[in-house]
């Protein structure tokens, strides 16, 4: 899988598309849950795309301290299902950390993380912080990377 980052003025229509498509699949049609997943924040994401022969299979977009947390924070954290169980997700996570590190100066990352995913993101350095909350009625707990 060949992943990078871009700012939101670096994406191709058709990667944006692609992105929003991949979303939808998944957050909103799997997991059948209705919400606002074009959310205005976007335009101030950076965005880590895997791609497999030119097309999106992995997806997260990271911010800086301040935004949605005191800490830089990722979210959207996405593998396309046909691509799930090949550690694509990893391979993401760790893109997604580098990206932060590289453009924001900080190891200190939180995630709002799917319940079910905390074993994933702790093998990342992520530590459950506080109790467990519903997101769009889907079981999250916040967990933080504190390295620096």
């Amino acid at each position: 899988m060949e992943i990078n980052a871009k700012t939101f003025e670096e994406l191709s229509i058709t990667e944006l598309y692609e992105i929003l498509q991949l979303r939808s699949a998944v957050f909103v049609v799997e997991q059948d849950c209705a919400y606002q997943d074009v959310d205005g924040k976007d335009q101030e994401a950076l965005h880590v795309l895997g791609k497999i022969n030119g097309t999106l299979k992995a997806y997260a977009r990271c911010f800086g301290p301040g935004r949605y947390f005191p800490e830089a924070a990722i979210g959207r954290v996405i593998v396309h299902p046909d691509y799930r169980g090949q550690q694509y997700g990893h391979l993401l996570v760790e893109k997604a950390i580098e990206v932060i590190e590289d453009y924001y100066k900080t190891s200190h990352i939180a995630i709002s993380a799917q319940q079910h995913l905390h074993d994933m993101y702790h093998k990342h350095g992520f530590l459950q912080e506080g109790e467990g909350y519903l997101e769009d009625a889907i079981p999250h707990i916040k967990m933080v990377r504190k390295l620096d």
